[in-house]
């Protein structure tokens, strides 16, 4: 396989996994009589429908077409009926396999600059945290840090979000519904990914939640794609008991992908008063140093659950 090949091949996944969830009532197709052998829609039907030729999107999805048009990526986004982060994302592995260069670093950097980290500690009371561009956390202050109760026993590599919902007990049992949760997690790996799909870290952190999680390979092969920039989310906090925050990302110029995510709650509410109990006495900065007297707890493999969809729209 070519350089150029091996770049389409990502652009071809999408492809394949998008044309799989579009039924064929979906687009004015009749279902057609008996079982079909695909799911969603064959791919001479998604080429008619896109206007282009059956030899040719077999190639764009084998990965050996790697410089689509423009007017062709817009169409065949129409036709799988893409919007928001997915249609973007259609035109960003496009752009991937035709060669031209990522606006992102090759490696992401996991220093947390000291002004981010004094910003961490303005913010308190409100739980806050960085997490690097494929979700590991680099740096909290104490609230932030619990939030996330257990997060902290694993060493520093492996304090990452995706890995902490599907593979640690608390993080199973925390948020509500977990279901929808770590199918917004899973989309939005997807989406963090798409410009550096082979990615080192990437890659094995893949690679570790599709040997130990059924429901996250299957969430991983839906290839749903979902950038959010906030929300709100439930938690049932062993501590702070039952509260819903909102939340707000922002983006840290020049750190190859960094975030800060800050929460709060409705002034006045159970909410608040249930947040404001994760402040504590804990005077240390927003950083998270090794402690080697605190014991690493094992990763427990996640049982499948019925997959919920990531992003509409």
């Amino acid at each position: 396989m070519t350089a150029a090949e091996a770049r389409g091949t990502e652009l071809g996944r999408y492809l394949k996994a998008r044309r799989a969830q579009v039924r064929p009532e979906d687009v004015g197709l009749p279902a057609g009589a008996g079982l079909r052998r695909t799911p969603g829609l064959r791919r001479e039907e998604l080429a008619a429908l896109a206007g282009v030729s059956v030899d040719y999107y077999i190639r764009l999805e084998r990965g050996r077409e790697t410089n689509p048009s423009p007017a062709v990526v817009d169409a065949l986004g129409r036709t799988l009926r893409l919007r928001g982060d997915g249609y973007e994302r259609l035109h960003e592995l496009a752009e991937l396999a035709s060669g031209r260069p990522s606006e992102l670093p090759a490696s992401p950097d996991h220093t947390v600059r000291d002004s981010v980290l004094r910003m961490l500690e303005s913010v308190r009371p409100l739980p806050a945290y960085v997490v690097s561009r494929h979700n590991r956390v680099l740096a909290a202050n104490p609230p932030g840090r619990r939030l996330m109760p257990g997060l902290w026993d694993w060493p520093e590599e492996q304090r990452n979000l995706t890995r902490y919902v599907f593979l640690h007990p608390v993080g199973r049992t925390l948020y509500e519904p977990w279901e929808e949760t770590v199918a917004l997690s899973v989309a939005h790996l997807r989406a963090v990914g798409g410009a550096d799909p082979d990615d080192p870290e990437l890659t094995a952190l893949v690679g570790e939640l599709m040997l130990k999680s059924p429901q996250f390979a299957r969430l991983w092969e839906r290839y749903d794609v979902c950038e959010r920039g906030g929300g709100q989310k439930s938690f049932r906090h062993p501590e702070a008991g039952p509260m819903t925050l909102t939340y707000e990302v922002m983006r840290l110029a020049r750190t190859g992908g960094q975030r800060m995510v800050v929460y709060q709650a409705s002034p006045g509410t159970p909410d608040e008063t249930a947040m404001l109990s994760l402040e504590s006495a804990d005077t240390r900065p927003a950083s998270l140093p090794s402690d080697p007297s605190v014991p690493a707890t094992e990763p427990q493999p996640a049982d499948g659950l019925s997959p919920a969809h990531a992003c509409a729209g």
